[in-house]
């Protein structure tokens, strides 16, 4: 199953064990948690388009290779600003949804 597949999934079985309340005050962290994945999705996809390793993309971001994997998985540091360095690092002009985002 691929990661935003089992995200989905995840989440539809967190939603049903909810109250309404609770419901509510999950969206706004649900939404962050997409946003992240869907910007790890562009910067891997970048990265694979442009024929680089994760190591050879982390070192022109100045970011580990560890931090970078998990950038492109939707953890830690997957956010705009990550989205435009790696845009920046790839040489590519800025996307419309990072500038929208900034």
């Amino acid at each position: 199953m691929t990661a935003p597949r089992q995200f989905e999934e995840t989440v539809r079985r967190r939603l049903a064990s909810m109250t309404e309340a609770e419901r509510g005050e999950h969206e706004e962290a649900l939404a962050v948690a997409r946003l992240a994945l869907q910007i790890g999705e562009e910067i891997r996809a970048g990265r694979e388009a442009a024929g680089l390793s994760q190591g050879e993309l982390a070192s022109r971001m100045s970011v580990s290779r560890s931090m970078l994997a998990r950038m492109e998985a939707g953890g830690d540091g997957a956010t705009p600003a990550a989205l435009r360095r790696a845009e920046t690092a790839l040489e590519l002009p800025a996307t419309a949804e990072s500038t929208f985002l900034s």
